[in-house]
């Protein structure tokens, strides 16, 4: 069974140390070229979809929190305030309250509607230390979240739109969603009052779940503070079940903040906030691929994504030659040195590697690469200019091809 935790540390992914403290993994220079790979995807699909990028403070005072909502609704989740001279500071347990102050600072009209607005940023949850582990359930949280406002009848388009972002994303990372879950309020949960704006936001996302096609269970208790979302589900290898991208319908952050636009009849009118993740947290994304896949990544996502390996010492110099020319081309290439084994005992090393240029003293003589698919296909020698334009066509489609 692909434990993330046991591999994520054999592929030299992540690790944790004691001094750092639980639930604060760190990267390694592998794991952080996954990362930073679904980082660039992400905020290149947000940009296709007309969404402005933004970065704010993982700190903010005691009274942000308040009037958010969080300290009174989530508070047993946040790190105790930090005392700064009269102020008390927290950790941000979430964006949303951030996002809110941005478009506030600006007036808006309808005409500028829905204003979509992301960041890749970090969050902090004061989980107990019980509950942690590897990189699924963490203190830091690097958040994949966006926030679009828009009036009322541009809500089921912008969060039927985010649905389509997290299957497209899904699609290229490889995996699938073990469930969509409508989580609603549940008995004797804190929840922010107002019935009617309870009822209007799961309303309007049954009409997006049902005009999506996809297969849903309605669970109680699984809201946030704020209100109903949709909460994209993913299953371990055990079979245990969490939640990666979510899409969520609120109306009270705007009335809390003020928000306003002014509408086509020159009024204020209050937007609504849609809350849309698509790859959730970047932690629990690369446990989940890294579990799926056993490190065997689709091109676009792998650390290295081609290995050059020389046959003999006579072909290093060309052999490093062409791995400075694939970095040079945006490929994330690594030599694979004649002292470090045999051929043999190289590409057995590097098997998990999707692409392995092999280069011979006819190749290193005629600038050709004789190139291994890590699948166990071999493919005739063929031109260096070829063979990348090949390669760089895979990893530019985001799929799984080799």
């Amino acid at each position: 069974m692909n434990d993330h935790r046991r591999l994520g540390r054999e592929l030299g992914l992540f690790d944790t140390d004691p001094l750092m403290g639980a639930g604060l993994p760190y990267w390694l220079p592998d794991g952080a070229a996954v990362r930073h790979a679904l980082e660039e995807y992400v905020r290149d699909a947000e940009r296709r979809a007309g969404y402005q990028h933004v970065y704010s403070p993982v700190l903010g005072k005691r009274e942000l929190y308040e009037i958010s909502g969080h300290w009174s609704h989530y508070g047993d989740d946040m790190f105790p305030p930090m005392q700064l001279g009269e102020e008390q500071m927290l950790l941000r347990p979430s964006l949303c309250p951030h996002h809110a102050l941005i478009y506030r600072s600006r007036p808006h009209s309808y005409r500028e509607l829905p204003f979509r607005m992301a960041e890749l940023g970090g969050m902090y949850r004061s989980e107990l230390s019980g509950v942690l582990g590897g990189l699924t359930r963490v203190r830091a949280i690097q958040l994949n979240d966006a926030h679009v406002f828009c009036t009322p009848d541009q809500v089921a388009e912008e969060a039927f739109a985010a649905l389509g972002m997290i299957r497209a994303a899904y699609d290229a990372m490889g995996i699938e969603a073990a469930r969509y879950r409508l989580s609603l309020p549940g008995p004797g949960g804190k929840y922010v009052a107002g019935p009617g704006l309870w009822e209007r936001s799961a309303a309007l996302l049954r009409e997006v779940l049902d005009a999506s096609g996809v297969a849903y269970e309605a669970v109680e208790g699984e809201a946030a503070f704020y209100g109903p979302k949709i909460d994209v589900q993913i299953a371990d290898p055990a079979g245990r079940e969490s939640t990666l991208s979510t899409v969520q319908v609120d109306f009270h952050q705007p009335e809390r903040f003020g928000l306003h636009y002014i509408g086509a009849d020159g009024g204020r009118h209050r937007p609504v906030m849609v809350h849309r993740s698509v790859i959730g947290s970047l932690e629990r994304a690369v446990a989940h691929v890294i579990e799926v896949h056993g490190g065997a990544f689709p091109p676009w996502l792998a650390p290295a994504q081609l290995v050059v390996l020389p046959v003999s010492e006579a072909e290093t110099e060309p052999a490093l030659r062409l791995v400075r020319r694939c970095r040079d081309e945006g490929l994330r290439a690594r030599l694979a040195a004649p002292e470090e084994g045999t051929l043999g005992a190289r590409v057995r090393a590097h098997r998990l590697v999707p692409y392995q240029a092999v280069i011979g003293a006819r190749e290193a003589a005629d600038g050709l690469v004789a190139l291994r698919l890590r699948d166990g296909r071999r493919l005739d020698a063929r031109p260096a200019d070829e063979v990348l334009h090949r390669v760089r066509e895979r990893i530019a489609s985001r799929g799984a091809e080799l």
